[in-house]
Parts: C-alpha cells; sequence; structure tokens
C-alpha cells in the first residue's frame, strides 16, 4: 500500500472529465428550458441593480436565495450526488447561502445597491456579466456540446460568480457573511477542475479571490476615510 502522502488530488477524483460534463447535459436536458428563465432572473437582476434602492435589494437577494436552494436541490442532491460522495455537503452548503441571502438580503436588507469605489463596482458589473452571458459560452469554446453548458441559476459555478458579483455592489461595507460559501465553492470548484485537467480551471478561483480583496480593500479604505474624517 502506497504512503498517503505519495497521492495527489487527482488521485482522490471519484469521476473524470468525461462523466463531469455529461452530467450537465443530462441535467440540461431534463429541465429544458428552465435555462431561459434562469437567464431572465439574471437579467432582472441587472435591471434591479441598475434600478437601486432598498426594494431592489430585497428582490435581488430573493432571487439569488432561489437560486442557490434549486441549485442545491436539483444539481448537487439529485445529480451530482450520483458521482461525487461529498456532494450532499455541497447541496447542505447551498441551502445555508441561501438562507443567509434570505434573512441578510429580504429580510434586513442588507443587499441594497449603494454607491461603492469605482473599481468595486466595475468589477462586480464585470462578474456579473461573466456570470450570466460568458459563462455559458466557455464550454462550446472548449470544443463541448452546447447541452453541457453551465447556466446562472442552474449551476453552482456561475451562480456562485454572480453572487460574488452583486455582493460587491453592496458598498464599502461588505456582508462578509455572505462571502465564505461562494468564495470555498469557487475554490472547490477550481481544485476539481484541476484535477480532471480543464484548460481553465483557474478561472472561478481567481475571479472568487479577485472579489474577496476588492470587498477587503473597500472596507479597509472606508474605514480609513472615517478615522481621518473624525
Amino acid at each position: 500500500m502506497s504512503e498517503w502522502w505519495t497521492y495527489d488530488l487527482r488521485d482522490l477524483l471519484m469521476f473524470s472529465s468525461q462523466t463531469y460534463y455529461r452530467l450537465f447535459e443530462l441535467y440540461n436536458r431534463e429541465w429544458w428550458p428552465l435555462q431561459i428563465v434562469a437567464l431572465a432572473l439574471g437579467a432582472v437582476v441587472m435591471a434591479l441593480r441598475r434600478r437601486g434602492g432598498e426594494r431592489a435589494g430585497r428582490a435581488i437577494a430573493g432571487i439569488l436565495a432561489v437560486c442557490w436552494l434549486w441549485v442545491a436541490w436539483a444539481f448537487h442532491w439529485q445529480r451530482y450526488a450520483s458521482i461525487n460522495l461529498v456532494a450532499g455537503y455541497f447541496a447542505w452548503a447551498f441551502v445555508v447561502q441561501a438562507l443567509l441571502l434570505l434573512w441578510l438580503g429580504v429580510v434586513r436588507g442588507r443587499l441594497t445597491p449603494v454607491p461603492a469605489i469605482r473599481l468595486q463596482r466595475h468589477v462586480g458589473m464585470g462578474l456579473l456579466l461573466f456570470a450570466l452571458l460568458v459563462f455559458p459560452l466557455m464550454g462550446p469554446l472548449q470544443g463541448r456540446s452546447w447541452t453541457q453548458a453551465e447556466v446562472f441559476g442552474m449551476a453552482p459555478d456561475p451562480t456562485a460568480l454572480a453572487t460574488l458579483g452583486v455582493l460587491l455592489f453592496a458598498g464599502a461595507r461588505p456582508v462578509w457573511a455572505l462571502f465564505p460559501i461562494p468564495v470555498a465553492w469557487c475554490l472547490t470548484s477550481g481544485a476539481s477542475l484541476w484535477a480532471m485537467e480543464a484548460p481553465d480551471f483557474a478561472v472561478v478561483p481567481l475571479a472568487a479571490l479577485l472579489a474577496l480583496i476588492l470587498a477587503v480593500g473597500g472596507a479597509l479604505s472606508d474605514a480609513g476615510s472615517g478615522r481621518s474624517s473624525g
């Protein structure tokens, strides 16, 4: 028996890249045309962000919560669990994120879009657009079938990235409780894609880390300006 330190992440992966992407194909075929509804919800999030205000923030949080709950049940629990023994834990993590969005975003109104620093605002918009428009194209651009596309509100990666983009719109005082699960998922997904030798394995983790760094930087800048004005 080999020593445990001789193994790497590839040895622990329980499925091949073909199996993983085939999972998305079966999932998308089963729920078509729900993808159109999910993309429409993403467009509503964009419109609400532009509108601004407390009602818009609550509505955005509600939409995101529904998306996280759907991915928890329909993808992680119903599909991913068939090839990954820990997918059930992922499902529960997504449920927790949905509940946090409902409590902090819908009930307490903490996700109201407010003016943020320019870079933070631009990156937030970039992440949201990337998750909605670019992410579904990444698979086909790499030679995979359109039926294997990963769509916001249906697949975990674009849903997590869109959520991080929205969190950057919340201004210089981020809702920190809403960051850990999306960031952790993005890092976990990137590790799985790396183990599958996917060429785009670094995209999601780097985007998540950028969002986190900007959130921390915005909070520090706000704290510094508050001390100087005091």
